[in-house]
């Protein structure tokens, strides 16, 4: 029997108006995917500019940059992660093995997210979180970065998410 394509799996079913209708949460991964980088981009850049969050969003909101994006978790990441920035960099200082200070600023965002993430958002699985930040480091980071989020996502991801471990 031949293997369907993983964007053709059946991953969920919910009314319509013609019946039932098949949803992907491939799409909906998507969308979280592109929302965490352009997240990352903005947390970047407050951090640079200490513009409100408000104001970053405005700049970002209807660009070209968020096509394709969750906008809704978009905004939640960059306005929970700056609100919570010291709270935040409290947990990332429990793993890490320098101040957050002294953190790539493109590693600290992306830390930012991966630890509100796990600690707020338990639909989430931290292997996920692991992996996005591990991505957007490979893309955006600095040589050999992606191994400093793994590791440090890795070792907050297990000590916090106790549960999701089997």
């Amino acid at each position: 029997m031949p293997r369907c394509a993983p964007s053709k799996w059946l991953t969920s079913y919910g009314p319509s108006d013609k019946g039932f209708q098949v949803s992907s949460t491939r799409n909906m991964t998507r969308g979280r995917s592109i929302a965490r980088k352009c997240a990352m981009q903005v947390l970047y850049q407050w951090q640079l500019t200490q513009q409100s969050a408000d104001e970053l969003l405005k700049q970002y909101i209807g660009a070209d940059e968020l096509a394709g994006a969750d906008v809704d978790y978009f905004s939640e990441l960059v306005r929970e992660c700056t609100a919570r920035q010291p709270a935040l960099d409290l947990v990332i200082a429990e793993y890490a093995d320098r101040p957050t200070e002294q953190l790539d600023l493109v590693e600290h965002a992306i830390l930012l997210i991966g630890m509100y993430e796990l600690c707020s958002r338990l639909d989430v699985p931290y292997r996920v979180v692991i992996n996005e930040g591990v991505e957007l480091s490979k893309r955006f980071g600095a040589t050999d970065g992606h191994r400093y989020i793994n590791a440090l996502l890795d070792k907050a991801g297990r000590a916090r998410r106790t549960a999701e471990q089997g």
